[in-house]
């Protein structure tokens, strides 16, 4: 069974000299996060509500 190939962007948290870039990608089930300076990494994978959960306490929003 073949994996589709996923579609990584760059975190809009990542710094803007290139450096300390975290990579995202989509899908329906999961949100995977990688690091883009080593992409041979296996990313880390999470339910989009885990990643709501991070995404809100990273940003200081959460409760």
């Amino acid at each position: 069974m073949s994996t589709p190939e996923l579609d990584w962007f760059k975190s809009s948290y990542s710094g803007s000299s290139g450096d300390n870039c975290v990579e995202v990608a989509l899908t329906p089930q999961a949100v995977h996060v990688r690091d883009s300076k080593d992409t041979r990494i296996w990313p880390l994978r999470m339910s989009p509500t885990a990643w709501s959960a991070f995404a809100a306490h990273a940003s200081g929003t959460a409760r």
